[in-house]
């Protein structure tokens, strides 16, 4: 005949049960909760402002040549002469002209015979002009003809062009991130509301980086100021 089971049976065996019971609502609920953190969406903010430059930097790079090292130097301070005259004619104080050394080349020391080219001196330099007035340096850039009149061969092939910056970027910057990051969570609020969720917290955001190009080919002196901001929301239910 089969004993009927003791008391410290029947109290291990409920334990057991109510063990098993409570492992698996924490693990269906936390499971719950961990899908639950895992859900996110990543969305792209862009924020974009239209600027002028406020620095020019103009180099003005001449070459001459020749066969008497003399004439030839004497040439290249005659054109630099009627550089700095026309800067200086065009408002622009010697202090934001710069002349670099002047450069020299013999180009006989490395051939022979028949094989030398006509001229044998190549003397070359620089004459930079470096500015705020953009205004001003776009009139002069118009009237730049002028120097070629009056004798000098501008090396326009060696980066004779005048190049335009914008250096107040700080000045915008946080203004730029926060419409960005701005135009980043109403992305985020409308796929919310498309999947039915709700926005939560952020899970990381990344700034990206700012970009400084010409508006156009045709405006270089006006610039577009570019960022785009990467950021990770939560969804919740």
């Amino acid at each position: 005949m089969a004993q009927p089971p003791n008391f410290r049976t029947v109290v291990a065996a409920l334990l057991i049960a109510l063990g098993l019971l409570g492992a698996g609502w924490f693990a269906s609920h936390g499971m719950t909760g961990l899908r639950t953190a895992d859900r996110f969406v990543t969305v792209k903010g862009l924020a974009e402002r239209t600027v002028d430059a406020d620095l020019v930097v103009w180099p003005l790079s001449q070459t001459v040549g020749g066969d008497d090292l003399a004439a030839v130097q004497s040439q290249l301070d005659a054109n630099t002469a009627t550089i700095r005259a026309f800067l200086s004619g065009a408002g622009f104080p010697d202090d934001e002209v710069v002349v670099s050394p002047p450069r020299l080349e013999d180009r006989w020391a490395y051939s022979w015979g028949e094989s030398r080219p006509p001229e044998r001196y190549r003397y070359s330099n620089t004459v930079t002009l470096r500015t705020g007035r953009v205004a001003e340096a776009m009139e002069a850039l118009r009237r730049s003809g002028q120097m070629v009149a009056g004798g000098v061969m501008l090396n326009t092939d060696e980066g004779g062009g005048p190049q335009f910056e914008f250096t107040r970027l700080n000045a915008i910057k946080p203004e730029l991130i926060a419409e960005a990051t701005a135009n980043a969570r109403a992305s985020a609020e409308q796929f919310a509301n498309d999947s039915g969720a709700r926005i939560g917290g952020i899970r990381s955001a990344n700034q990206g980086v700012i970009s400084i190009s010409d508006r156009d080919r045709g405006s270089p002196h006006v610039k577009t100021v570019r960022v785009v901001s990467t950021v990770e929301y939560f969804l919740k239910d």
